[in-house]
């Protein structure tokens, strides 16, 4: 149900109210508020106007709640503590050391992720907002102090560098990558392959053996790498390993090379920030970030300098 301001009591008289009650008097109320003991006692007395009924008995020594008072305090504190409960949820750190950095769900999960406690420590110290989104957002206008994406090249009104390439190979889950054996590309075209919303890289790398390769019904599309990698863990199938993001399920053992032969992945990754000026913690964890992909000085340098639209 809607409620309009005009049916409800004047704020400021049920935060007076509120005090008063959880204090048990007016005085100690003010205290609690930076009011005068007059402020309040006026406040409660346009409350109780307003309600048309008392919500304080008043004694000589201090105050007691009325049966309605009792009602009107139990529900005050709910609605408070909800609009406490929704303000905690809606806000965010804020000051010049915290960053927000936007990436995809894959990026975030699988290289963002680890490296958030490098990207915080060091002087200065950081914080690191993270904002997950598929889309490409405008930067500015959503308060993002840096992006990393991936693409193919630098996108209009944001300042971009490349961050690092992919040479990708084919990798399965370890029983399903001892069945297929080692051999011609092409024998892997006798089973599902698995790739994201994005097939380039595995046209990419059987274009560079020679044979094309199209998106079949038997083959395997999920929207994010993060479930292109589950799901070659899980054996459905031949996934491309794009590191550094599947470096770490290589690494473990839970996904093995079924082909040694790699490709450059068309689509590489970017760090992007808005035209214009660039904060000193962004600049910083821009900094950190660079360092984390083995970024050149000089494209560091350009990125964090250049302010073309």
């Amino acid at each position: 149900m809607a409620h309009s301001l005009e049916t409800l009591p004047p704020l400021d008289t049920l935060r007076a109210f509120e005090a008063a009650a959880r204090a048990g008097s007016f005085s100690a109320a003010a205290a609690n508020l930076n009011l005068t003991h007059g402020a309040v006692s006026r406040r409660i007395a346009r409350l109780e106007n307003w309600l048309g009924l008392r919500v304080f008995d008043r004694r000589a020594r201090g105050i007691a709640l009325t049966p309605e008072g009792q009602r009107l305090f139990q529900r005050t504190q709910e609605a408070f503590a909800l609009i406490a409960d929704t303000s905690d949820r809606w806000s965010e750190p804020r000051g010049p050391a915290v960053v927000r950095l936007n990436s995809m769900p894959s990026v975030c999960s699988l290289w963002l992720m680890p490296r958030v406690a490098r990207f915080e420590s060091g002087n200065p110290p950081l914080r690191v907002i993270l904002l997950v989104d598929q889309r490409t957002v405008d930067l500015a206008d959503q308060g993002v102090d840096l992006a990393v994406r991936c693409g193919r090249g630098a996108l209009p009104g944001r300042v971009s560098v490349k961050l690092f390439e992919e040479w990708c190979y084919p990798v399965a889950a370890p029983d399903l990558a001892r069945s297929i054996g080692q051999g011609k590309p092409e024998r892997l075209l006798s089973l599902p392959l698995i790739h994201d919303s994005d097939a380039s890289g595995w046209r990419a790398w059987f274009a560079a053996h020679g044979l094309d390769y199209r998106p079949r019904p038997q083959d395997r599309r999920f929207e994010d790498y993060n479930l292109v990698l589950d799901a070659a863990t899980c054996g459905l199938g031949i996934a491309l390993a794009r590191p550094p993001l599947a470096e770490a399920l290589v690494r473990s053992g839970r996904l093995v090379a079924v082909d040694e032969r790699t490709v450059l992945n068309p689509v590489s990754y970017w760090l992007d920030r808005p035209s214009g000026a660039l904060r000193p913690a962004a600049a910083a964890l821009a900094q950190r970030v660079a360092a984390e992909a083995g970024m050149s000085a000089d494209a560091l340098a350009a990125f964090l300098k250049s302010d073309r639209k």
